[in-house]
């Protein structure tokens, strides 16, 4: 069967770790995917204001599942956002709040939030994957749609402070790692293989006709549903087991090898 879908995480996938791609190569490969029939998503844990920023020849055509599902968008348009509720809102913050290594980034559909009296070092980092970010002094009566939480914690902390938001607060948001010292706080069954699965009922793609892409905890669900599941060989030991193959490191354009192999129909889409 043929590839209908190629869907890919960005940073430590996609992206190299100076945060680029070869942009020349990707969009020569992406017309032949338009000849092709094969359609093109972005699936990543970061904003949607962001990651559009990568795609400005493409943007309006494309899809993007952004903030780890919580908001999915095709050519322009809202398929679908979470919306966490006021009172799970609430008390994940008030939890939050008694751990004193953990800085908080709340990610509305609006924009994201942190607090001003935080170090000066995370609003630098956070500004460059949330385009749009308000600092406020508290995160109380915010107006927004809220997707997800987004925490910077170290590194060496992040197995057991996983472990224990899941014992803590697992009846309202589920504790995914994203790399370098940091996690997301999800709702329950809102990850990015929900996202592409409502992409595919929309465009009557099955699972054994998607690709995907990723290197980290906050991938497992796309790697696994998809038939053609790829792991970064620069990827988590997670994600590499999740995954049924392996494609070549971030850094060497992984990703764009694999796609030309699809776009050649070599093994194993041959």
């Amino acid at each position: 069967m043929s590839v209908k879908l190629i869907a890919v995480d960005m940073d430590g996938t996609f992206l190299n770790d100076e945060k680029r791609y070869n942009r020349e190569r990707f969009l020569n490969q992406y017309r032949q995917m338009k000849a092709q029939g094969i359609r093109f998503a972005v699936a990543s844990g970061n904003q949607y204001w962001q990651l559009i920023s990568f795609f400005p020849e493409i943007a309006h055509e494309i899809a993007f599942v952004a903030e780890n599902g919580g908001w999915v968008r095709d050519a322009g348009e809202d398929v679908f956002n979470a919306d966490l509720s006021r009172a799970h809102f609430a008390r994940v913050v008030a939890f939050l709040h008694t751990l004193p290594e953990v800085e908080i980034i709340a990610c509305g559909k609006r924009s994201a939030y942190t607090l001003s009296g935080y170090r000066a070092a995370l609003k630098e980092v956070a500004a460059r994957y949330y385009h749009r970010l308000e600092l406020v002094d508290n995160f109380d009566n915010l107006d927004d749609t809220f997707l997800k939480f987004g925490l910077n914690l170290p590194d060496s902390r992040v197995p057991e402070m996983q472990q224990m938001l899941r014992e803590r607060l697992g009846d309202m948001v589920t504790a995914v790692t994203t790399g370098h010292g940091s996690i997301d706080l999800i709702i329950p069954g809102i990850h990015k293989a929900n996202g592409l699965r409502l992409l595919q009922a929309r465009w009557g793609i099955e699972d054994d006709e998607v690709v995907t892409f990723g290197d980290s905890g906050n991938d497992l669900e796309m790697l696994r549903q998809a038939r053609f599941g790829f792991a970064m060989e620069n990827a988590s030991a997670e994600a590499k087991a999740a995954a049924r193959y392996l494609a070549p490191d971030n850094n060497q354009q992984g990703v764009l090898q694999v796609i030309d192999r699809i776009l050649n129909r070599e093994p194993p889409f041959a």
